[in-house]
């Protein structure tokens, strides 16, 4: 049986909200990164400040660069796409409707009390040599994707998952060890959630986009949570 091709997939993006400048993949098949590819990408409105500061790509090197849906066609056909935190890959890649893999949320089930799970902070906490091409640098598409497939193959390493398996993971809310983000941020979500009540009442009203926050905390609140 042929064995499935799992594409990691990352972008680059005018800011959270915004549209995207840059698209790149690495294939892993059989174990192997393979076929890398990337493209600049005309925006749909200009890059921030912000963003350019995080992945130093400017508006004079994508004004020429084509639109998306002229170079997406050459990134699907893949069986499973992988990236790290998929939700926001794929909420900016409508055009990829195949099965998707997120790498953080199986870090977040192998380990759940580390400090992060960033795709660095994974990177160097799990002693993974990335094997990243001379001439790219953190926060550029094709070096995420380097990044990113080889921290896969090492958590596959540690938890020999199935691709059914880790799309089961990814599918489903994650429940955290510390709050991310906040007045509780870095703390475990059992030292805080009993006794500050308004804080959790305020998070459930609020937080709504946060999937995995809402689910954590209404764990910890059930008996025995």
């Amino acid at each position: 049986m042929t064995s499935p091709i799992l594409r990691v997939i990352d972008t680059e993006t005018t800011s959270l909200e915004g549209g995207v400048c840059e698209i790149a993949s690495v294939d892993i098949v059989d174990g192997q990164i393979c076929n890398p590819m990337s493209d600049f990408v005309k925006p749909p409105e200009p890059i921030t400040i912000g963003a350019m500061a995080l992945h130093h790509i400017t508006n004079e090197d994508v004004a020429s660069a084509p639109p998306i849906d002229e170079v997406i066609d050459r990134y699907l056909g893949a069986d499973v796409y992988v990236a790290h935190n998929a939700k926001f890959d794929r909420s900016k890649l409508p055009q990829i409707t195949a099965p998707w893999i997120c790498t953080m949320k199986l870090a977040r089930k192998l380990w759940p009390e580390l400090e992060s799970h960033g795709n660095q902070y994974l990177r160097y906490h799990l002693q993974v040599n990335a094997n990243v091409p001379d001439g790219l640098h953190a926060h550029r598409a094709l070096y995420d994707c380097y990044v990113t497939a080889a921290n896969l193959i090492r958590i596959n390493k540690e938890a020999r998952f199935t691709v059914a398996q880790m799309r089961d993971i990814t599918n489903r809310p994650s429940l955290l060890h510390a709050m991310p983000f906040g007045k509780h941020k870095g703390v475990p979500f059992e030292e805080w959630i009993r006794k500050d009540h308004r804080y959790v009442t305020w998070c459930l009203e609020n937080l709504t986009d946060e999937e995995d926050v809402q689910f954590t905390i209404k764990h910890h609140l059930q008996p025995g949570g």
